[in-house]
Formats: structure tokens, sequence, C-alpha cells
């Protein structure tokens, strides 16, 4: 079971995130459904650790098996999507493949869970175009921080 709750108009929701990096590129996703785009990941589920959280989701969407390198951002993000209030705890891992590298594409493409999310390599200097969330991503990727950082986010509006 995921670790989110919803109370009314309102859920609280713990995430974690993959940055994969390639050649100055970096693989966003979206819902099929949505305008805006997000770091690839899911939902941590109850008793499970967030390191093992992140190597899952990778697996699932994009069959990959990789490793952790380290956490880069851990974020209390507040935002609005589809008519609730989120209060979002997330992590965001740097990680590698275990084996080979990343299998790179030019084109949007979907992942080991069908046509519900589409993912792209994107390169990392064109994130400013792209709407792109939380958005401090869309310029922290241009000098990953040396230790992780703590960082509040604010809300947006879909």
């Amino acid at each position: 079971m995921d670790a989110t709750f919803y109370i009314e108009k309102t859920v609280f929701n713990y995430r974690v995130a993959a940055v994969m990096i390639v050649d100055n590129h970096v693989l966003i996703h979206k819902q099929t459904k949505d305008e805006h785009w997000a770091m690839p990941g899911g939902r941590v589920e109850l008793l499970e650790d967030s390191l093992s959280s992140v190597v899952r989701e990778v697996k699932e969407e994009l069959g990959i098996d990789v490793k952790v390198d380290r956490l880069l951002w851990f974020t209390e993000n507040f935002f609005d999507y589809n008519n609730k209030n989120y209060h979002e705890i997330g992590l965001y891992y740097q990680v590698s493949p275990l084996n080979g590298s990343f299998n790179f594409h030019n084109e949007e493409f979907f992942g080991e869970e069908g046509e519900r999310l589409v993912y792209q390599w994107v390169p990392i200097n064109n994130l400013e175009k792209i709407k792109l969330y939380p958005e401090f991503i869309r310029t922290s990727l241009n000098q990953l921080p040396d230790a992780p950082q703590h960082l509040i986010v604010h809300k947006y509006s879909n």
C-alpha cells in the first residue's frame, strides 16, 4: 500500500524520484493526459525505505536495474493538482544503471507500464522551456549539489 493519505480535499504523498542523466540529457516523464512533466519515480510503499522504493519504481516503470548514487534533494512540496491540495515529501536520488548504460532515445517513448506514462530524454539546457514540476528542477540540474539539499517548494496550479 502506498504511503499516500487522503483527507477531504487534501492529499499527503510520500514520493521518490530518479535523476537519470546521459550526455547532458535528463529523463523526464508525464502522464499522457497531463501537460506537465516530472522526474520518473513514484510513491513509497508503507514499510518500504526510500532507497528500495526508487530502485523498485525504475524497474517497474522502465525495466532497468539501477543503483542509487546519492540523495540530491529532500523536498516539502505544496501544490494543487486535480482540485486537491497536495503536501508531498519528495526524495530525489541520482541513479545509474547496474549493467551497461541507460537506453537513450531521441523520441518520446512508453515504459514497461504501457501508455499511461510517456518518457523523454531532454537536454538539461532546454529544461527552462518545459513545464516541469517541481520548478526548481529546471535550473538545479545544471549544477547538482555537492551535498543533499532540503527545499520547501511552494504552490503551483495546473
